[in-house]
């Protein structure tokens, strides 16, 4: 298994997430309307958008927090053994989404 390959794809993806919260910081912030100017219908388009920039960004800090665990098993040499029970993720598994930590039985067993 190429780990290099899999290193430089959480990272560029964790600098792409970075660059894209640190973007979309202003659209997060509290909603300020100059209620003399502004509609009713307005106000509350903006504040929907201003929830969706925030539940946005959720997601994206999630998803940041998988990249980081993925990097230190990386780190450790563990990048690419399921965590539950230490046999190999395929690289099939891994090319979907190099995050993952667990084997497809181990995963399935959590399902269930």
């Amino acid at each position: 298994m190429d780990t290099a390959f899999y290193e430089r794809r959480l990272r560029e993806e964790l600098a792409a997430l970075a660059a894209a919260s640190e973007d979309g910081k202003d659209a997060r912030s509290p909603v300020i309307l100059d209620q003399q100017s502004v509609g009713r219908l307005s106000r509350m388009d903006a504040l929907q958008q201003q929830a969706m920039a925030v539940a946005t960004e959720e997601r994206r800090r999630i998803r940041m927090l998988a990249l980081r665990a993925a990097l230190e098993r990386v780190a450790a040499g563990a990048f690419g053994d399921c965590v539950r029970c230490g046999e190999k993720i395929s690289v099939k598994r891994l090319d979907l989404d190099p995050t993952i930590a667990t084997c497809i039985a181990c995963a399935r067993a959590t399902v269930e």
